[in-house]
């Protein structure tokens, strides 16, 4: 169990009934080998004031990397509170208009996605057309206990308009100046999301890799669909966690459904899970092979994610359709999508003032017009309408 003021929904904790052995075998191997790689550790920086070498070669190599100890104790207490405060104004139900206490419910009345629901330990992508056709192959669904009820919450999407903890971490220094390191000091915005896998309920996310606009594109490299930090509230393990394909981020697109085929089920032998602690953050290259099982542990997971594009990738390009509506992305749309950047760097910066505050180029000189208060809130409405899916 994870200790946790989150108000979950509480079910008897079932198993992968026939394929349980084989999950447990599977997870205790994954694990093992996850643990062997070189690619975990502090965020560190040269002498020159760049993210050190090794991080990047390590991320090179392998398509994701953990950064360790990122998020300390009284923050990740922040997180959890705001993060319980978006539970409890949810939706009573899927569709419904209130939340438990006869309110109205948090997302009523945005015209952006804003929260999605699972039915209980499902896979409500794998083997459709959703997203582009992403998620070729269908997951293991195991039985969910009788107590679940028809649908569960698994995701808030925009999130930075419901958490001000959520829009703090989006401006913290080093992990900007990790993503200045990737994608060069004028990155762009992705989009920005709060997972929740619950315990005994949580539903599967089917094998694919992010990205639909560059595969065939000659100038195609490990970076070109852009890369999630995953911020984790309590951790995660084999059992509730992404896994990931180690290197398939430099390889191009890839026949997953032949891969599923091959392995004989959805258990892929060449993936392994993305271990870490609280307040441990992952990068994870959106070209690699991941995805994640049916949480049939006791065990919560809360990951904060937000991810960011080179703007070479995005500026000029037509595409949205999956997390954004189809738009053109000039520098006009750019520049109002990040102006989330420059909110979260000065809501970060008033909170957290001893901090190195992180000077983001695009913006510099601007920053006295994006000062953070009660006023300015309302400017993150619907922000995700902007997202930059490509």
């Amino acid at each position: 169990m994870v200790d946790t003021t989150l108000p979950l929904v509480q079910v008897p904790i079932v198993d992968y009934g026939d394929d349980e052995d084989a999950m447990v075998t599977y997870r205790e191997r994954g694990t093992s080998r996850a643990l062997e790689l070189d690619n975990r550790g502090p965020i560190r920086f040269g002498s020159d004031g760049r993210l050190h070498s090794d991080i990047l070669d390590s991320y090179s190599r392998y398509g994701f990397y953990i950064f360790t100890d990122v998020i300390k104790e009284n923050e990740l207490k922040e997180i959890e509170s705001d993060v319980a405060d978006m539970l409890e104004r949810a939706p009573v139900t899927k569709d419904a208009e209130v939340d438990k206490h006869g309110n109205t419910a948090l997302g009523v009345g945005l015209t952006a996605r804003n929260i999605s629901w699972v039915r209980p330990l499902s896979d409500p992508l794998g083997g459709t057309d959703a997203s582009y056709g992403r998620h070729e192959a269908k997951m293991n669904e195991p039985a969910p206990p009788t107590e679940a009820p028809d649908y569960v919450v698994q995701l808030f999407l925009g999130s930075l308009q419901f958490s001000d903890a959520c829009l703090r971490l989006y401006g913290h220094p080093e992990l900007l100046r990790v993503a200045e390191a990737s994608h060069g000091p004028d990155f762009t915005p992705f989009n920005e999301a709060v997972w929740l896998k619950q315990p005994g309920l949580g539903g599967s996310v089917a094998w694919h890799q992010d990205g639909w606009t560059h595969w065939d594109n000659p100038k195609l490299d490990n970076h070109t669909h852009g890369f999630n930090f995953m911020a984790q509230l309590y951790g995660c393990d084999a059992a509730n966690g992404l896994w990931v394909v180690p290197g398939s981020h430099s390889v191009g697109k890839i026949n997953i459904k032949k891969m599923v085929e091959e392995a004989g089920s959805d258990r892929l032998p060449q993936a392994i899970p993305v271990i870490c602690d609280p307040g441990d953050v992952a990068i994870t290259s959106r070209q690699a092979i991941h995805g994640s099982f049916a949480n049939t542990s006791s065990k919560v997971r809360v990951t904060i994610n937000f991810g960011f594009h080179r703007r070479s990738s995005v500026l000029g390009i037509r595409s949205g359709g999956v997390h954004n509506p189809v738009s053109e992305y000039d520098e006009d749309y750019i520049f109002e999508r990040s102006k989330a950047i420059a909110w979260g760097i000065d809501a970060r910066s008033q909170h957290f003032p001893n901090e190195d505050r992180y000077v983001y180029e695009p913006f510099r000189g601007l920053e006295e017009q994006f000062v953070w208060t009660e006023e300015t809130k309302s400017n993150l409405r619907d922000y995700n309408l902007r997202d930059i899916g490509i």
